[in-house]
């Protein structure tokens, strides 16, 4: 299969969470556990506050530490940008 390096489909993007995160914050919307043995009971305050952490991570770790590197690197914030979205070491 041949990928072209300039697809929509080849930039990491921070706002895209995995799956598991789109669970989440389905979850924490209706504010009832969706999936596994609790699915149809309410979330409690501690579980909607363990998704909103995962969340907020997921949207974080990788684009945040190479935008904030290449920014340490002397890079431009549009330069810092590109690298951070960029997939790949």
């Amino acid at each position: 299969m041949a990928t072209d390096k300039n697809s929509k489909y080849n930039k990491r993007r921070w706002s895209v969470p995995s799956k598991r995160a789109k669970g989440y914050a389905d979850e924490r919307r209706s504010k009832v556990h969706q999936h596994g043995p609790k699915e149809g009971r309410e979330l409690t305050d501690y579980e909607a506050g363990i998704r909103s952490g995962y969340l907020q991570c997921q949207t974080d770790h990788a684009g945040m530490y190479k935008y904030k590197k290449a920014l340490t690197e002397g890079k431009s914030k549009a330069e810092a940008k590109e690298y951070s979205q960029r997939r790949g070491k």
